[in-house]
């Protein structure tokens, strides 16, 4: 197959078995409650941390985070980023009546859903992994060749990006079907799922040192 192809079938890969992870609880909830412009805000948050990754990659950073020693304070760290963001997830209060009805209400701006996008990816270590692994696998099979590289993990990071905005709309359109308390209990869930991954890598990381 050619770089495009691989590149299209790697971005469906990691949307498929790394897209029902901490991100995909922020981005629903997010453009559910707050609408269509910061989910896709946020989608674009997870596509910077994926681009990130992928240069730390190559310039041999992710060294540092493999290394034995590294690995418990990097399980802490992400842990503990999920769980502040899943308190405030099942905190946060659903849209009522009166603010469906057009009374305005205070939301935070576009930078605050970016970084959120961004820290909540980056803080998942299953797509640190899932990138160190791809890079490596496709560097050596085409020969470290930059333009090939670049087109393969280019459309694969496009692919990944365009099923997110595609998810931020499904939701979009389902919200209307939405009552208060069916979007409570969507925030309740998303909070816990953060909150219990958190915890998760927390605990794997004790258990590993």
């Amino acid at each position: 197959m050619g770089p495009l192809l691989d590149g299209i079938i790697l971005g469906l890969t990691l949307a498929i078995f790394f897209g029902f992870g901490p991100a995909l609880f922020a981005l629903l909830q997010t453009t559910i409650h707050r609408g269509l412009g910061s989910g896709v805000i946020l989608a674009i948050g997870v596509f910077l941390s994926d681009l990130a990754l992928v240069g730390l990659c190559f310039l041999g950073a992710i060294q540092v985070i493999n290394k034995p020693e590294n690995n418990l304070a990097f399980a802490i760290i992400s842990g503990t980023i999920l769980i502040v963001f899943g308190i405030v997830t099942y905190t946060r209060k659903a849209p009522d009546a009166k603010t469906e009805n057009g009374l305005k209400q205070k939301k935070p701006g576009p930078i605050t859903y970016l970084l959120k996008g961004f820290f909540l990816n980056i803080a998942n270590p299953f797509v640190w992994i899932f990138w160190v692994g791809v890079v490596v696998s496709f560097t050596v099979e085409y020969d470290a060749k930059v333009n090939s590289l670049i087109i393969i993990f280019g459309s694969a990071l496009l692919t990944v990006l365009i099923t997110d905005i595609l998810k931020c709309f499904a939701s979009y359109k389902i919200k209307r079907l939405l009552t208060q308390k069916i979007m409570q209990r969507i925030n309740h869930v998303a909070g816990i799922g953060l909150v219990l991954f958190g915890v998760f890598l927390i605990l794997r990381g004790f258990l590993e040192f």
